[in-house]
């Protein structure tokens, strides 16, 4: 289907990629891994086409459609939810206008026989035809579907953009890239700001969708459940595996393992033909051996191991001054955006050397408490913020902060103060930025190149309270085990935003549990969380509160909902049988129509004055075919709609 031919992407004299080639086939679920900055998110671009290889070429068919979910993006601020959702339909949105329009003007005129008359009919019928091959009937439906499934409720549709945060930006984008249906879907980290029950409706569907799929992402449990065939990059190659993540874990292992006694082998020879070399380099006896074994060290392609295994981020938080024992305390806290309420009358204590987590669906206020703590947002109530308290702050969008025209080096020398300035190249190294990499542009680097500089700008002072928010999101799996265990050794407070459960095991003894605009104390780590809400995992409290929801009376939002789903019907219904009136006066017309011209043939049978009649009573048959099976669609989609509405307990007005 797309097919990558000796591709090679060089930034400067260094090869990203290098001359690598591979074929995407139908319905392939490619999990596509390796280190941060190996070239994964280069790959995608280039895939799409939105980055020109250095050398070799991607084929793709012109039939072939691709999108593509960026880890950065753009939302616009100025529309709703569900109006920008449905830009994903843009053609469809043009022939519903299109076919409004041309079905009031046939209303409205009474020059029935005319040419322009017809004509317009044709086209009504022709722009009716393709809005309902591109399924014009069932766009509404399948966007409320997606919306749904990636965590939306109802009352969301009309919020305005402008009022969500990066992770619902996110999923509108994702739910407008699934709408379109492309033939190859490329997905670059897909699950960093979602929860876990958005994850698994996202699981499900990638698993059965008819297309094929490539993504990076840094969840083991994702990439076992959706992809079956994994491509590593690593040193500029790629390395092809038919299985999913946890099978190309064992295979990497045995390659590497060979890769390994290969190395060894190959570096024995060369040491042995080396001393051979300088041994008898200036014996005229053994000078024809001596240039042989010279030119047959030329001639061998030396293997390389990969670094993965031999490199690793190296963190080391410094010494966090000593604070008030009570770190964080809030009251009666309250925080509105217009009329959506965020947090109501929240209270909480965070004491000296605590480590806590956040943990919720996306929306609930997690991020927005963060900001509050770090004095970014206003609120209602009381906050303080203990003595000599010194706070370090990560945002989620971190990365998307930093100056992209400025080097490495440049971007930790501008903040860098005092003593630690010495220390730079250091810190820069322990962080995998060495040799040349320090003079790289922020824009060229990775999304975990950017992470990881962040988070050498977060080390720079001596904070004493930490404030991580998704913290792991563009990291390698690697990267987060690291980042892991010098969180464990940090002498400080911490406060984590997360989802990802296999980080905050170990790390927190504490969880907030944020959930209806409050916020609830659990002792005890993630999973003695969980085990005392009794459940196996986050999902289940999550699916647990809309089982709740489900099962209570009927509130004033449902109410709302009903009549809008209502609403909705009649005017889809009022629509679809105008058309079939129209389309039922059309067929009289026609009718009406050949049964003159099969009198005027009886009364006239000249060959010349019935060869025009001819052509016409042809062109009749025809159009009266077409609008036969117009009228047959019609009443199909109003059986369709009132059995839908039937089975939603919506009565006809």
């Amino acid at each position: 289907m797309v097919s990558v031919q000796n591709l090679t992407v060089s930034f400067g004299s260094f090869d990203l990629l290098d001359d690598i080639s591979f074929l995407v086939n139908e319905q392939d679920r490619i999990g596509l891994t390796g280190k941060n900055g190996a070239g994964k998110t280069t790959l995608l671009k280039v895939i799409s086409g939105g980055l020109s290889p250095s050398k070799g070429r991607v084929d793709r068919p012109k039939e072939v459609t691709i999108g593509y979910l960026p880890q950065q993006m753009s939302v616009s601020d100025s529309t709703t939810v569900l109006n920008e959702t449905l830009s994903a339909f843009s053609e469809l949105l043009a022939l519903s206008e299109e076919i409004e329009r041309c079905t009031t003007e046939i209303a409205t005129r009474e020059d029935f026989h005319s040419q322009d008359y017809l004509d317009l009919c044709d086209r009504l019928t022709e722009t009716e035809e393709k809005y309902r091959i591109l399924g014009g009937g069932n766009y509404m439906a399948e966007t409320e579907q997606t919306l749904a499934g990636l965590g939306f409720e109802r009352k969301d549709y009309n919020r305005a953009t402008r009022e969500l945060s990066g992770g619902w930006r996110m999923r509108i984008e994702l739910a407008k890239l699934i709408l379109k249906r492309p033939s190859l879907i490329l997905l670059d980290e897909p699950t960093n700001h979602l929860d876990i029950e958005s994850i698994q409706w996202l699981e499900t569907f990638l698993s059965g969708y008819p297309g094929a799929v490539m993504l990076v992402s840094h969840d083991r449990a994702f990439l076992d459940n959706v992809t079956n065939r994994t491509i590593e990059i690593s040193l500029g190659k790629v390395y092809d595996y038919r299985v999913p993540w946890s099978e190309y874990v064992a295979l990497r292992e045995e390659r590497r393992t060979q890769q390994i006694a290969s190395y060894r082998n190959q570096q024995k020879m060369i040491e042995d033909t080396e001393r051979f070399i300088e041994r008898f380099r200036y014996k005229a006896t053994k000078a024809v051996q001596v240039q042989s074994k010279i030119k047959q060290l030329d001639k061998i392609e030396r293997i390389e191991v990969d670094e993965e295994d031999n490199s690793a981020i190296k963190l080391r938080f410094p010494p966090a001054p000593r604070s008030g024992t009570v770190v964080v305390e809030a009251r009666s806290l309250s925080k509105s955006f217009g009329i959506h309420h965020v947090l109501n009358k929240v209270s909480l204590v965070i004491t000296r050397g605590e480590k806590v987590a956040f943990v919720g669906r996306n929306g609930e206020g997690k991020t927005t408490f963060s900001r509050v703590i770090i004095g970014e947002l206003g609120f209602e109530g009381s906050l303080k913020i203990g003595h000599n308290v010194r706070i370090g702050y990560f945002a989620q969008n971190q990365d998307e902060l930093l100056d992209e025209n400025l080097t490495v080096l440049e971007t930790i020398d501008n903040v860098a103060k005092g003593d630690i300035r010495t220390k730079i190249r250091d810190m820069l190294g322990a962080f995998l930025f060495g040799g040349e990499d320090v003079d790289k542009k922020v824009k060229v680097l990775s999304g975990g190149e950017r992470s990881r500089l962040a988070l050498v700008k977060l080390l720079l002072e001596p904070f004493n309270l930490l404030v991580l928010d998704e913290p792991t999101n563009h990291l390698d799996m690697r990267s987060k085990d690291i980042l892991k265990q010098a969180l464990l050794s940090y002498d400080g407070t911490l406060i984590v935003v997360s989802h990802d459960r296999d980080f905050l095991d170990g790390l927190v003894a504490k969880v907030f549990e944020f959930r209806h605009n409050r916020i609830k104390e659990h002792l005890g780590g993630i999973y003695d969380f969980l085990r005392n809400k009794k459940i196996a995992n986050l999902k289940e409290i999550e699916r647990k509160d809309r089982a709740l929801s489900a099962t209570g009376k009927e509130d004033a939002s449902s109410s709302k909902m009903k009549y809008l789903e209502k609403k909705e019907y009649d005017r889809n219904l009022r629509k679809l049988r105008k058309r079939l009136e129209d389309s039922e006066k059309r067929i009289g017309e026609m009718e009406d129509e050949l049964s003159e011209i099969d009198r005027k043939l009886m009364n006239n049978p000249d060959p010349a004055f019935s060869e025009t009649l001819y052509k016409r009573y042809e062109e009749l048959k025809g159009d009266l075919d077409s609008e036969m099976n117009n009228w047959t669609d019609y009443s199909h989609e109003v059986k369709k709609i009132k059995k839908k509405a039937d089975a939603n307990g919506i009565s006809e007005a």
